[in-house]
């Protein structure tokens, strides 16, 4: 891996550099669901209902330990590496990864201590399940592990490396955790086995993770305690404990209207809301894939004062997230009965206006493109601290206004707002800052086409088609054509398209020269 000091990067480089690391990232997202998912229902059959629950709310625990634990440093330590590496400070960049992993691992075993110790009361007094406690102690000994996990990931990323996000937290922790539960389930072993099998593929994976660190980092990777009383450190944790509330806000920000439904209104609708959130929170993955690379690679931008370098790369990378997404958006916006009968049976299908809602609030999180994380590359971790604060008081706010007289659309049109007012309120910030705006006339124009055409299309089958599961695939097919038409029609190619097409020839070997000719009609 190269340490890159201080090297410019020019923007072909910088973008096809992003688009791989998203792509990287997303396939891997992808495996890891997969994967996750069919251990998901082998824990399933293995307990009961009762017991699935307790694993499952276990797992959340340990979740929200290790973000706790992380302190913000797996974001605040990829942007100041990548930063640091810009400016070719390399003493900056040692000192940088001793601290993240002194602090990490210090946060992590005292998280770890107090969760043991609380175990029982946390169970019986604060979730009121005394079953609880046993898994508790269990996943007690894996926050460090996790919180490692985290950090040494993070590292990589500051030197613009996602693979080990994909080999080791995407596929091989769930992998592991797959091929314990595998004899559990064949020889009927007892349930609390799934907490020790889940331990263990943690313990593997974060043993795994830390030889390769060792092997494939540029700089020695060991915690020293020394290293947490420098300025580096100190700036470091200074920059990284407000990402810890972003990350902290965005919790309680995903979690409030199902906690808020469960209050106001029944556990059926809870169970209908919360059917059509993951759905529709598919089309953001690009945009977490994209994010993982992007940011380290804007830092790095950033240190060269390439500022119309980063609003190219904002708008561009934008567009090509809403052309990857823009038809996943449509079959879910206007066939959303289809999508969640095929799902989640019939019974679902009273979920279609909540999934709509809350499509269109993740569509519109990529519309207006990777404000977030370009904000961090820019040094502004307090202020993303403040914009997600107002963002949980606004969604909070309109929860508590509007479910009790719509209810589930309610909640849905709390989080599409809310949605909506963060990412309004940090595009405001970045455009302040660098001029850079998400909404190119060549992202819009195709937009405005393939969305009017798309709904045509809806009120033709509407009316005279009943659509079925089978034909979601043709439709999307059908919309995806109808896009790349609408690129087309409205001449909305950009040169850094034809530079991305160059690249996939030159590594593919597909000879792409029809394509290139017609695009160069276009352009």
């Amino acid at each position: 891996m190269s340490e890159g000091q201080g090297t410019p990067i020019g923007l072909d480089e910088s973008l096809l550099k992003i688009t791989k690391g998203a792509g990287i990232a997303f396939l891997g997202s992808l495996a890891g669901l997969a994967l996750g998912f069919v251990g998901r229902v082998l824990v399933a059959r293995i307990g009961t209902e009762a017991e699935y629950g307790i694993f499952s709310l276990a797992l959340v625990i340990l979740n929200i330990c290790a973000t706790i634990g992380s302190l913000g440093l797996p974001e605040g330590a990829a942007r100041n590496i990548a930063y640091a590496r810009g400016k070719g400070d390399l003493e900056r960049v040692r000192k940088l990864i001793s601290a993240s992993i002194t602090f990490g691992l210090l946060a992590g075993v005292a998280l770890s201590l107090a969760i043991l110790l609380s175990s029982n009361s946390l169970a019986s007094s604060v979730f009121h399940k005394p079953a609880l406690a046993f898994p508790l102690k269990v996943f007690a000994f894996g926050i460090p592990l996790f919180v490692l996990l985290r950090i040494l990931i993070s590292l990589f990323r500051g030197f613009d490396d996602v693979r080990p996000t994909v080999i080791f937290q995407n596929i091989l922790l769930n992998a592991f955790f797959l091929s314990l539960l595998i004899p559990l389930f064949v020889l009927h072993l007892p349930f609390e086995n799934v907490f020790y099998a889940y331990l263990s593929s943690l313990l593997a994976t974060s043993l795994a993770l830390v030889f390769y660190t060792r092997r494939r980092l540029p700089f020695p990777a060991k915690p020293v305690l020394k290293a947490s009383f420098n300025p580096v450190a100190s700036k470091l944790l200074h920059f990284s404990l407000p990402l810890f509330g972003v990350a902290i806000l965005e919790m309680i920000a995903m979690w409030t209207d199902t906690l808020m439904l469960g209050g106001l209104r029944t556990s059926a609708e809870v169970g209908l809301y919360n059917a059509a959130r993951p759905i529709a929170a598919f089309i953001s993955m690009p945009l977490g894939a994209i994010v993982m690379i992007y940011m380290p690679v804007i830092s790095k931008l950033y240190t060269q004062s390439a500022i119309p370098e980063i609003r190219r790369n904002f708008a561009i990378i934008t567009k090509w997230l809403c052309s990857a997404t823009f038809p996943v958006f449509f079959i879910l916006f206007l066939f959303p009965e289809t999508v969640l009968g095929f799902l989640f049976g019939g019974n679902y299908a009273a979920g279609a206006d909540a999934l709509r809602i809350l499509s269109l609030g993740f569509m519109i999180d990529n519309l207006l493109g990777p404000n977030g994380a370009t904000l961090i590359a820019l040094g502004e971790s307090r202020f993303m601290m403040w914009a997600a604060l107002a963002s949980a008081l606004i969604n909070i706010a309109l929860n508590i206004a509007l479910i009790p007289p719509l209810g589930i659309e309610g909640a849905a049109l709390a989080s599409m707002i809310a949605i909506t007012s963060i990412n309004a309120i940090r595009c405001i910030k970045l455009y302040s800052l660098s001029g850079a705006h998400p909404l190119s006339k060549n992202l819009i124009k195709p937009a405005a086409f393939s969305f009017g055409t798309a709904y045509l299309i809806y009120l033709v089958c509407n009316h005279f088609i009943n659509v079925q599961t089978w034909m979601l695939p043709l439709l999307f097919i059908l919309y995806c054509g109808i896009y790349s038409l609408a690129v087309l029609l409205t001449r909305s190619f950009d040169r850094e398209d034809i530079s991305l097409l160059l690249a996939i020839e030159k590594r593919s070997g597909m000879n792409l020269s029809p394509l290139k000719d017609l695009l160069h009609r276009f352009l």
